[in-house]
């Protein structure tokens, strides 16, 4: 039976809250901002949320997301289809799982208790977290190299021609230490100052794509050599090779948000305010982003004869130095706006929930910052193919067995009732399970990622696949890691809901 000290308020429109965290706080499963987030303070509207999804969509990896489909040999609507339809889908889950943040006023690693038990949550909740510190670097990176091409314009070629150390200039080095460095500063201070960052930097996201697609525009001579560059894999066997690979790399892209968007949902001020805001918010601000640069990289090729995927890269080719450095500027404040929302919020929450009395939100963001220079991001992004089909997609796969899970756990079984005070409970309570894990859930997460990247092969992986005979099941990862975590948790529902609610 749940071990609760008082019973929760619940609100009119559904949302619970703890009268009293007293009781629980205490425990060593507790900390500020591990806890619920109490009504009064669920405000976020659904601009918020909308301004949220501009600020993470537009930036310079969602553009090299898409200009990469192009150099993959996609002509833009083949490109365009796959990003739209990619986005479409992960939206489902994404929404399925933001409802419990709102409702609870909890972060991803706090949900994950539900149904990986209060210490088994460390596992979800930390590989999410990796995943982010790479993404962290990444877009740390590639907001560098933005810089270092602004700077670049302006000092000439001593910068741009420096020295090389560890196979870059040294000032491109520079460029990415001070990158990070501001980022740190940010996040230090905390959520408040991300969402107010978040709010005035989404209007203006956009002004850098759209000066780089008019520059495009008029050197080719507006837009028919670029509707009319054909595909170079047409509509045949060739294309559906590379089309759903392609596609379970586009739902890997925003797969981490699909799971830890409780981590912002919390703050909601209803279901429908926080629905209606991501709604209008990704497959919008992903489309616009997405046609903007396949049209941009496509004129880009008609242009130079080739497909440019960095936007750095091709600014730097451009006569005009202010179009330069207005164009970058935009894309350096896209980028930072971004990787705070995406790949901070949640490592912070979750490297907090690892050590809930040691580290706090801000310390877990630095630790997700030193970790995402450890990764070494120009690897993993140093080309099209590892990008999509093993960065992509291995962590996709991964992750996408974590959500069937919840998904299933949440709505199926538990039917979105959760004992919120059992959540932080130290060994009793409906989530204590075996010791704090839940093995059944940990036995469905590790068959789906079994199914789903087993047969990983290209890039870093081997040419017949890590497992042999599953790598006719790569190409759909993140479809069979969900269904095989669904069902999995599922098949061990009987069992699963008896310790749920003891």
């Amino acid at each position: 039976m749940a071990v609760e000290s008082s019973p929760p308020q619940v609100t009119p429109d559904g949302r619970v809250e703890l009268s009293d965290v007293r009781p629980i706080e205490d425990s060593r499963f507790f900390n500020p901002e591990l806890a619920p987030v109490p009504v009064e303070q669920r405000t976020w509207t659904t601009y918020n949320f909308f301004a949220l999804w501009m600020g993470m969509a537009h930036n310079i990896p969602s553009y090299t997301l898409a200009a990469s489909l192009i150099a993959l040999g996609m002509d833009w609507v083949q490109a365009f289809l796959t990003i739209t339809l990619g986005n479409l889908i992960v939206l489902v889950p994404m929404l399925l799982n933001s409802h419990a943040g709102t409702k609870y006023g909890i972060p991803f690693p706090v949900f994950a208790r539900a149904f990986y038990g209060i210490r088994g949550a460390n596992l979800v909740a930390l590989l999410r977290a990796f995943i982010a510190c790479a993404w962290f670097g990444i877009q740390t990176w590639v907001g560098g190299k933005a810089l270092h091409v602004i700077v670049g314009r302006l000092a000439g070629d001593g910068w741009t021609k420096a020295s090389v150390v560890g196979g870059q200039p040294w000032t491109l080095w520079l460029c990415f230490f001070g990158f990070w460095v501001v980022q740190m500063l940010v996040i230090w201070r905390g959520m408040d100052a991300i969402r107010r960052f978040e709010n005035w930097t989404a209007p203006l996201v956009s002004i850098g794509f759209l000066i780089l697609l008019g520059y495009v525009l008029v050197k080719a001579g507006g837009f028919g050599p670029i509707l009319h560059t054909g595909s170079k894999l047409g509509w045949g066997p060739d294309f559906w090779k590379v089309f759903f690979p392609s596609l379970m790399g586009m739902i890997a892209f925003w797969s981490t948000l699909s799971l830890n968007m409780p981590d912002f949902t919390r703050f909601g001020g209803s279901q429908k305010k926080q629905a209606t805001g991501q709604i209008l918010g990704l497959p919008t601000t992903m489309s616009f982003i997405a046609i903007v640069a396949i049209l941009t990289t496509s004129g880009a090729q008609a242009l130079y004869g080739e497909a440019i995927w960095d936007p750095a890269d091709l600014a730097s080719r451009f006569d005009s130095t202010i179009l330069v450095i207005i164009a970058l500027i935009s894309l350096v404040l896209a980028t930072i706006s971004a990787n705070l929302a995406a790949n901070v919020v949640s490592p912070s929450y979750d490297f907090s929930n690892a050590f809930p009395k040691r580290i706090t939100f801000a310390m877990g963001g630095l630790i997700t910052g030193v970790i995402g220079i450890l990764i070494q991001p120009w690897r993993l992004i140093s080309d099209p193919g590892i990008y999509i089909f093993a960065w992509l997609g291995f962590y996709g796969g991964l992750l996408a067995s974590v959500a069937g899970v919840f998904v299933a756990g949440y709505w199926v079984i538990k039917k979105t009732r959760l004992e919120l005070a059992d959540l932080y409970l130290d060994g009793r309570g409906a989530y204590w399970f075996n010791g704090g894990w839940n093995w059944r859930a940990v036995l469905a997460t590790l068959v789906g990622s079994v199914l789903a990247v087993g047969g990983a092969y290209g890039g870093p992986f081997p040419v017949d696949g890590l497992i042999p005979f599953l790598k006719p099941l790569y190409d759909y990862n993140w479809v069979i890691g969900f269904a095989a975590g669904f069902l999995v948790f599922l098949a061990l529902k009987e069992n699963t809901a008896k310790e749920m609610t003891r």
